[in-house]
């Protein structure tokens, strides 16, 4: 049988960039980093100093933000934890380490835009306007939790904020990404939808089939991978067998870029560029946001049964949180005083959010059988009667 000779592959001409609305830079090009570069991209250094050619010139207001939110992310994230090792909330999956990861991604989009998390996103609900007290009544499962207690702890929803249901099916944020990407693009919404996911989850088969169909249909979304080095107990090196996980787009057609995931003004930049990539028609971009999972995969793990403690202490020395806080004193933005203040402010929040929640009154037993059916069917009701006397 003959076969037909292949004609070598030619680069596709680049798209000129569209100056529609929207913050950031307008290219069409990719982000600065090589998705087969081993050296993530970095803006601040471990020791605080900055590059400067790659600075995306942030206002004093701004980085202040940024620095507040992760330092408030810590803290909530801290009180979450203690408070479930007190029994008063039954599970919680920490972010501890992967703050920049979370805060400078979402920072970088608008308002507008959606996000499909995956596990270690909460934070974005938070910045996007869900009330602290209120995400912790979804930890107790109360009458304030926004999903009646149905969902599992972490696995908030916030609709008004753009911020899609948590999910913990591995990989499916990316279909369900790539899907809504192309349902904006249909209605011709001005939009970008990013996508969260884990290194263990470009195993899945959603990433593959998400990523092919978001390259050839140029859907406007951003596909972000917190590479925290563990898929629950499985290190990266038993994962996948590719020299970066950013190299992985380069099978579909998409461009990629290998970011240091604890350099919060980096993550910002990549995401940025990405945003703006996609929302002129571009098409999607992969980002590799390389960080560490400090703590177990959440409350119910035991992470020093399968990794070397010296490992946990090579990545607390790069530290986001205390390398951005370095970089905002080393400009005289910031100094201990700022600090104290901002470590009062936010006990005082959490505390005060703490107490609202735990002081809502449990879930109303009717939600057992409401939002099933427009009405409950008798046989839902005779059920519903049966627990309550049960």
């Amino acid at each position: 049988m003959a076969t037909r000779k292949s004609s070598p592959r030619r680069s596709p001409a680049k798209k000129k960039a569209s100056p529609r609305g929207g913050s950031g830079k307008r290219s069409g090009s990719a982000p600065a980093a090589a998705a087969t570069s081993k050296s993530p991209l970095t803006v601040v250094t471990e020791d605080g100093s900055v590059i400067r050619a790659r600075d995306p010139g942030l206002s004093a207001e701004r980085l202040v933000y940024l620095y507040e939110t992760m330092v408030r992310v810590r803290e909530f994230d801290r009180r979450m934890l203690v408070l479930q090792r007190q029994g008063r909330i039954g599970f919680y999956g920490p972010i501890l380490g992967q703050e920049a990861a979370t805060v400078g991604s979402v920072a970088a989009l608008e308002e507008r835009d959606w996000i499909f998390p995956a596990l270690r996103e909460g934070a974005a609900a938070l910045m996007r306007g869900l009330p602290m007290h209120v995400a912790i009544a979804q930890l107790i499962g109360n009458s304030l939790d926004r999903c009646k207690g149905r969902q599992m702890p972490c696995h908030y929803t916030f609709k008004e904020g753009h911020y899609y249901g948590m999910s913990s099916v591995i990989g499916t944020q990316v279909t369900h990404a790539v899907g809504a990407a192309m349902a904006a693009k249909i209605k011709g919404d001005d939009i970008v939808v990013v996508g969260y996911l884990g290194d263990g989850a470009t195993s899945s088969n959603d990433f593959h089939a998400g990523m092919n169909f978001a390259a050839v249909y140029k859907a406007p979304c951003v596909l972000i991978c917190q590479n925290n080095q563990w898929a629950i107990s499985v290190p990266l090196s038993q994962q996948s067998a590719s020299e970066t996980i950013a190299v992985k787009a380069d099978a579909y057609g998409m461009p990629s870029a290998r970011i240091d995931g604890n350099d919060v003004l980096a993550v910002y930049q990549a995401t940025r560029e990405a945003a703006a990539r996609a929302r002129a028609g571009d098409g999607p971009t992969f980002l590799e946001l390389v960080t560490y999972r400090r703590l177990g995969h959440s409350s119910s793990d035991d992470p020093t049964r399968y990794r070397d403690e010296a490992e946990v202490q090579a990545w607390e020395k790069r530290d986001p949180v205390e390398r951005f806080g370095r970089y905002l004193r080393s400009r005289g933005i910031w100094n201990d005083q700022n600090e104290q203040e901002l470590q009062d402010r936010i006990a005082q929040e959490v505390n005060s959010a703490i107490k609202e929640a735990e002081a809502a009154d449990p879930t109303d037993p009717a939600s057992l059988i409401t939002d099933v059916f427009a009405e409950p069917t008798a046989q839902l009701a005779e059920q519903f009667r049966d627990a309550l006397d049960a």
